[in-house]
């Protein structure tokens, strides 16, 4: 295929997605890794995308924060919401967690419970549930392994994936970019949407973690709908928020606000 036309193709799919993996690009036309990344090298230096981990996305595509500022954002709030998880997590039970600031601070607040087996994609879930005091407490923490990716320190990838695929857990844990519901839970990156779904598919009962600042925003790839969790975490604040009523009705009336008494 001429260069011109995989220039083309290339730009349709972005159109067409929203964000596109290379993995799929490479399937959709046929050649080479390294002539992909040649390709979207210069369709980014032409300003037509931007390169990513794994993939391409707009231009003028919104990126998060860096994770180290995340994890100083709304800290109060999410740990609010990872205390209003605990009434819902039984001893003994497996629990499959991905990777996130909102996860990790549940994680530092499941270290206090007991027999918990814990899988997940994250480092600092993993560190979290494997101190002295949480083995102690007979916790057990297993971290998938995969394609390593540093912020957040976290696994992703076809072996996370098919790891994820032969776990039967009980709960899982997820926590979105942002979540509305008329688009439901989405990601900004197709690995982390990926994983999410996965977890989603390999529990019993799903939950979704979500302060307030979340509501309304809209990442670029959906892994669940507003109906599709179990029970949606948020905090006593989100009540406030605009998008809130809506998507306590699209959400069968499942969320629970931390600080609200927690259903069994």
């Amino acid at each position: 295929m001429w260069q011109a036309k995989r220039h083309q193709r290339i730009r349709a799919l972005l159109e067409t997605f929203g964000q596109v993996s290379i993995d799929r690009i490479v399937t959709e036309l046929g050649v080479s890794r390294e002539t992909v990344r040649r390709d979207l090298k210069e369709l980014e230096e032409a300003g037509a995308l931007r390169r990513v981990h794994g993939g391409i996305v707009p231009s003028h595509a919104e990126n998060e924060a860096p994770y180290p500022e995340r994890t100083r954002q709304n800290l109060r709030e999410k740990r609010a919401i990872a205390g209003a998880c605990l009434g819902l997590v039984s001893p003994g039970q497996t629990l499959l967690i991905d990777a996130g600031s909102t996860t990790a601070c549940l994680a530092g607040q499941l270290a206090g419970l007991s027999g918990l087996l814990v899988f997940t994609n994250s480092v600092e879930v993993a560190n979290h549930l494997s101190t002295a005091t949480s083995r102690a407490r007979q916790n057990r923490a297993i971290l998938f392994g995969g394609d390593f990716i540093s912020a957040p320190a976290s696994t992703c990838g076809m072996t996370t994936l098919a790891a994820i695929a032969n776990v039967r857990a009980d709960i899982a844990f997820s926590s979105p970019y942002g979540l509305s519901a008329a688009d439901g839970a989405t990601s900004m990156l197709v690995e982390e949407a990926e994983i999410a779904r996965a977890v989603f598919a390999s529990a019993t009962r799903r939950i979704l973690l979500a302060d307030g600042s979340k509501l309304g925003r809209c990442g670029r790839i959906s892994f669940a709908s507003a109906g599709e969790p179990d029970h949606i975490i948020m905090d006593a604040a989100a009540q406030e928020h605009p998008h809130f009523t809506l998507l306590q009705e699209k959400s069968g009336n499942r969320i629970i606000c931390a600080g609200a008494e927690t259903p069994q």
